[in-house]
């Protein structure tokens, strides 16, 4: 005797419907666990372009920025110092403008105060002179425009300074022109 596959008995018709059924379920719960995962990478993948845009934004902000200020900087950064010297042209000024022939020593004394006032406005930014008189000729901070044989002074021994050599912050910012000791024949 064969059994017939579609039997009467409900307990059995149960197990196989919901054997039927389960994977279904699991099918339908897995495909929406997968949207809601994809859902959740697009919404990460929103927020990181997002994100990255305005971190390339404020990029291109600071870069700008650094620009204008590089530019600022460029124009008005001898502001202080040319704020320190204008006195002192105001002053030359004022000594020209009361030169006359009969007191040429009260022009001599403000001349030289103003150029006291100038020093102290440069060593202010750290510009100070070079002594080269009776100093061993350097090539670091002289500039040798003629060499005198003499006994006064050792070989390679500054004997005449035409123009004075300065330091800005322990850097040559002008070196000395003068003039040299050779030996005496």
């Amino acid at each position: 005797m064969t059994k017939n596959k579609h039997t009467s008995d409900p307990a059995a018709s149960e197990n196989e419907a919901s054997q039927e059924t389960a994977p279904a379920v699991e099918n339908a719960a897995a495909e929406q666990t997968i949207e809601e995962q994809l859902a959740a990478r697009e919404k990460e993948a929103r927020d990181n372009w997002d994100r990255f845009v305005r971190e390339r934004a404020d990029l291109e902000n600071y870069r700008k920025r650094v620009n204008r200020e590089k530019e600022e900087l460029l124009n008005y950064g001898n502001k202080s110092l040319i704020e320190e010297i204008l006195p002192v042209v105001d002053n030359m000024e004022r000594a020209l403008a009361h030169a006359t022939e009969e007191d040429q020593a009260a022009v001599v004394e403000g001349i030289r105060m103003t150029h006291g006032m100038l020093v102290a406005a440069l060593k202010k930014f750290g510009v100070t002179p070079i002594d080269s008189v009776g100093t061993p000729f350097d090539s670091a901070f002289h500039q040798a425009m003629a060499q005198v044989p003499t006994d006064e002074y050792p070989p390679n021994t500054v004997v005449e300074e035409y123009q004075k050599g300065y330091l800005l912050k322990e850097r040559l910012l002008r070196p000395a022109m003068v003039t040299v000791s050779a030996p005496a024949n």
